[in-house]
């Protein structure tokens, strides 16, 4: 009985995605068909190949890598020393940054774009991928630490102080004895980190036009005031979400136990 309810669940959630890959192997003609009609139609690749006529999509793709794994790595630069600090040497007020950082993930982004715009705009990067890669970096940061200091604060704290004891410095203590014990806490938070990055398209529509253009605009392209092009449009989003879940499968098993052993419960 629960099998049967988790399948039919789990179906009804895939089913957005196994329509996009039925329209994405179909004519213009035939996607917008009636939905027995559009599976007894002809299958074929022509979307596809208009899709790659139309659009460079190993260029979005690419920018879309260096804006997410760019982001990512920027944020964990900034994040373990934060969470360490937190989880570590907490001050009086280490809880009330913690849920002000929380908060900051309230604000609609559409509030702050105008000063982001301007100061990307006044500083010749917009369009480019520094200014998308920091400020993915700073709209996951919230994140990124709540994840870190909620899996620093699982550690032992005695095996800190024999390492201090043993002579280890700042640097050793976090290099060599942190961050090992903290590797799947770091990875499941890399991971998710790389998957938000990925599908954020607020802002990648915003501050990108053509040059630093990540797959999220790469899709909004197929969108257009003449109406919408379903088999295109299922195409180009089938090309965009593949290699993030291609990720996602392989890394399921990392991301699960990191979520699970400490980094959010």
């Amino acid at each position: 009985m629960n099998t049967g309810i988790g399948w039919a669940i789990g179906l009804l959630i895939f089913f957005p995605i196994l329509w996009i890959v039925v329209l994405s192997f179909k004519t213009e003609g035939d996607a917008i068909r009636p939905p027995l009609e559009v599976l007894s139609s002809m299958w074929t690749l022509e979307s596809y190949g208009l899709v790659q006529e139309r659009s460079d999509y190993f260029r979005h793709f690419w920018n879309s890598v260096i804006i997410s794994v760019g982001s990512t790595a920027l944020g964990l630069l900034v994040a373990v020393p934060a969470a360490w600090a937190m989880a570590f040497v907490p001050g009086r007020r280490t809880k009330d940054v913690l849920l002000w950082m929380l908060s900051t993930k309230m604000l609609p982004p559409v509030g702050v774009l105008l000063p982001i715009y301007l100061i990307c705009q006044r500083s010749g990067l917009l369009d480019t991928r520094v200014a998308l890669v920091v400020v993915m970096m700073l709209v996951n940061l919230p994140i990124m630490v709540w994840m870190l200091y909620t899996y620093f604060r699982e550690i032992p704290v005695d095996i800190l102080e024999a390492a201090r004891m043993d002579g280890a410095g700042l640097r050793q203590e976090v290099l060599f004895v942190l961050l090992p014990m903290a590797v799947p806490g770091i990875a499941s938070t890399m991971l998710l980190n790389i998957i938000l990055a990925w599908n954020e398209a607020f802002w990648t529509l915003n501050l990108t036009a053509a040059d630093a253009a990540p797959l999220t605009a790469f899709i909004a392209s197929y969108s257009s005031p003449e109406g919408l092009f379903y088999a295109k449009l299922s195409a180009a989003s089938l090309m965009a979400i593949a290699p993030i879940l291609i990720m996602g499968w392989f890394s399921q098993k990392q991301l699960v136990r990191g979520l699970t052993f400490g980094a959010v419960k």
